[in-house]
C-alpha cells in the first residue's frame, strides 16, 4: 500500500478497441498491476477524444461506439512504477504513457474493501 507523501502516477491512454492477444489491453494492464500489487489503478472511458493520428473519436455517433478513448491511472510509489513500465511498454503498442509526480494526501483501505477478491 502506498503511504501518504510523494509518489508516481502512471497514466496510459489506449483505445478501448486495442487488443493484445485478444483480449482489451487495458484489462491486461490491470491484471498486471493486481498481481504486481500496485498499491491502486482506475480505467476510466471517455466520451471523446483524439490521439497523435488526428482521428477523433466520439460517443456521439448513433450506433455504439467501441473505439473510445481509455485513460488507465495507477498510483504508487517511484519503485513500483519504475518496475512496472517495462511490462507496459511492451504491451501498449499505440497510445501514451506517462510519469508525474504526485503527493497522495491519504490512503486508506475501508472495511469492506479488506480481502475482496479481484473482479468480484
Amino acid at each position: 500500500m502506498v503511504k501518504s507523501g510523494p509518489a508516481k502516477k502512471l497514466t496510459i491512454y489506449v483505445d478501448e478497441a486495442d487488443k493484445f492477444h485478444g483480449k482489451p489491453v487495458y484489462e491486461v494492464l490491470l491484471d498486471i498491476f493486481y498481481k504486481r500489487k500496485i498499491a491502486g489503478a482506475s480505467v476510466f472511458r471517455g466520451i471523446e477524444g483524439y490521439g497523435s493520428d488526428g482521428v477523433f473519436h466520439t460517443s456521439k455517433i448513433l450506433e455504439l461506439s467501441t473505439t473510445l478513448p481509455v485513460k488507465i491511472e495507477v498510483v504508487d510509489s517511484e519503485e513500483m512504477i519504475n518496475d512496472v513500465l517495462p511490462d507496459v511498454a511492451s504491451l501498449v503498442e499505440k497510445g501514451l504513457i506517462e510519469v508525474s509526480d504526485t503527493n497522495v494526501i491519504k490512503c486508506c483501505a475501508g472495511e469492506t474493501a479488506k480481502g475482496k477478491a479481484h473482479g468480484a
